[in-house]
């Protein structure tokens, strides 16, 4: 690929450092003839990027760009997902999924700036990124081309090391990780190896950021959540920005390990794998913001948005982020999450998230409604009428229906008379 000058064509490769991408910066070249800008994403993974950056141009990138995006990620992609309760199949935070079309966008703006007529990713043919990926690039840039080396070549990781030794990359000399990792500030994923064993409990090793339960203190921790419009602000009474308040509560929840999820994953692409989720951060988020919805949220908001909830996961992880779809269930939980306002106070010991205080000003919680003491409100005469109107329904099919001509009430998985 070439412009008509004579040089050649850019593409924009999502950038990690490791074997793969390195050795995806000359293989684009040698392939397809294109010149690479690296780009490189701070999601709180923990590396260092500059340094990723300078190996991207030492490994032959034309152009090599690192950029924090910790900020804008929790805030415009975590805390909303949080504000709506998702957790695809349950359990998992989906951390990795919340990452992909941050990082797809980030690309495309790239692209433009750098004149790249191709973006590039290092995801597998059967995993669910290429999905979040490529969606978002046909979503926001339909015009640029997408490849995806690891799913066109065949290279075994030796045949990697080889081909790395070849063009002088450089390639830290490190056992190899029997377990496949990403990480974010929000988690992170461990797959492969024994672990694709569903019988086999997951090895000590397999875990980086939590302490086995056996090894936690015996001594339990509270944590105060300070929580606005559904967004957590604040922790042990003290505002706290988010990326910050994420890191502090990973590093509880993990002194007393918290956020371990074992999970038998429905995959987009129609398989099952068997997922090792570290997010402690997450757990006592969720348990935290899931209480207090308790007490601000009526009955029937409370209940329709484990619908919403269910949904936004479901999109979330089918990698539909762009879509006006999303921009329908972001408007309702927006609306949902305006009186979720309040602090959840919660003891973390020895692998769980207790709530065991809870306070909001739009609490619909009322004392003198609920107690059985002096000072009742609660108008018992009223249950009288209450209960007549409520049954009035259910007794008058079993007088014309189910009682009628003497027969007997049947119980429901039972035979009635033949």
């Amino acid at each position: 690929m070439t412009t008509a000058t004579g040089k050649r064509d850019r593409v924009v490769l999502a950038y990690s450092g490791g074997l793969d991408t390195s050795v995806m910066v000359p293989w684009l070249g040698e392939k397809y003839n294109l010149d690479v800008v690296a780009f490189t994403v701070d999601l709180g993974q923990g590396e260092d990027i500059e340094k990723i950056r300078q190996k991207a141009l030492k490994t032959g990138a034309v152009e090599a760009v690192a950029i924090d995006a910790r900020n804008l990620f929790v805030d415009c992609f975590v805390f909303p997902a949080l504000m709506a309760g998702a957790l695809y199949e349950g359990k998992y935070p989906l951390a990795t999924a919340l990452g992909r079309p941050l990082i797809a966008k980030l690309m495309v703006d790239a692209a433009r700036q750098h004149g790249a007529k191709a973006v590039a990713h290092g995801c597998t043919g059967k995993g669910n990124d290429q999905v979040r990926f490529d969606v978002t690039f046909q979503t926001l840039a339909p015009d640029l081309k997408i490849i995806a080396p690891v799913r066109e070549w065949k290279m075994s990781r030796d045949e990697s090391l080889a081909y790395a030794s070849k063009h002088n990359i450089q390639v830290e000399a490190t056992k190899e990780n029997p377990f496949s990792v990403d990480l974010n500030v929000f988690g992170r994923s461990c797959e492969a190896g024994i672990l694709e064993d569903p019988w086999v409990e997951p090895p000590s090793e397999a875990y980086a950021w939590t302490v086995d339960v056996e090894k936690t203190p015996n001594t339990p921790e509270y944590v105060t959540i300070d929580f606005l419009e559904g967004k957590p602000v604040g922790l042990n009474g003290n505002a706290m920005d988010a990326v910050p308040l994420l890191m502090e509560l990973n590093r509880l929840g993990g002194i007393h390990g918290i956020g371990r999820i074992d999970h038998i994953e429905n995959r987009l692409v129609g398989i099952k794998s068997r997922e090792i989720y570290e997010a402690p951060a997450a757990v006592i988020l969720h348990d935290s913001h899931r209480e207090l919805e308790s007490m601000c949220l009526s009955k029937q908001a409370q209940r329709f948005k484990t619908i919403v909830s269910q949904e936004y996961a479901d999109m979330v992880y089918n990698g539909l982020w762009f879509s006006a779809f999303h921009q329908d269930l972001a408007a309702f939980v927006h609306s949902n999450q305006r009186f979720v306002s309040g602090q959840v106070r919660s003891k973390l010991f020895k692998g769980t998230c207790t709530a065991v205080g809870r306070k909001s000003e739009h609490s619909l919680y009322s004392k003198d409604l609920a107690t059985y003491e002096s000072g009742d409100q609660f108008d018992h005469e009223a249950a009288k009428g209450f209960i007549r109107l409520w049954g009035l329904g259910q007794q008058t099919q079993a007088q014309r229906q189910l009682l009628k001509d003497g027969r007997g009430f049947t119980l429901p998985g039972l035979l009635g008379p033949q």
